[in-house]
């Protein structure tokens, strides 16, 4: 017998994590937003990601830090597999890094068949930015990076 595909309408769905007053729940982003306060750094940051998420091929972020985290994802993405694999490729690149005595991660590029994961860290800030293979990785990149004064 042959099974069926199931076939799901794509929604996009924010949540922001306070890990202060909410450890292992997800709150609504635009409940919680004026609870939390926020340095400048993840604000901005934040505000840069919104955008780069209205664009072509762009499947989500995830952007964290030590007091909160937002992830914003299209579809049923699977937050939980694209958060470790952020997450490990930062970490995973630090540790390399600092075997071989190269210096910092300014950030990680992963592509795979269809898909590819930028991941970095800004300050305090982990992102990660999910993206169809064909989107423009290197602009992305110019997007979202701090800009020299």
């Amino acid at each position: 017998m042959a099974k069926k595909k199931k076939s799901m309408n794509e929604t996009a769905t924010a949540a922001l994590v306070d890990y202060e007053t909410t450890p292992e729940a997800i709150v609504d982003y635009e409940a919680a937003a004026p609870a939390v306060e926020e340095d400048q750094t993840f604000t901005s940051l934040r505000t840069n990601l919104e955008e780069i998420n209205k664009r072509k091929g762009i499947i989500g972020y995830i952007l964290r830090n030590a007091a909160s985290a937002v992830v914003d994802l299209k579809g049923n993405a699977k937050l939980v597999e694209y958060a470790i694999l952020s997450y490990q490729a930062l970490d995973s690149g630090r540790e390399i890094l600092n075997l071989f005595d190269v210096g910092d991660v300014e950030n990680i590029l992963m592509e795979g068949k269809n898909k590819k994961a930028l991941c970095m860290a800004i300050g305090e800030n982990k992102v990660g930015i999910f993206m169809k293979k064909g989107a423009d990785h290197a602009d992305i990149l110019r997007r979202v990076s701090p800009q020299p004064h």
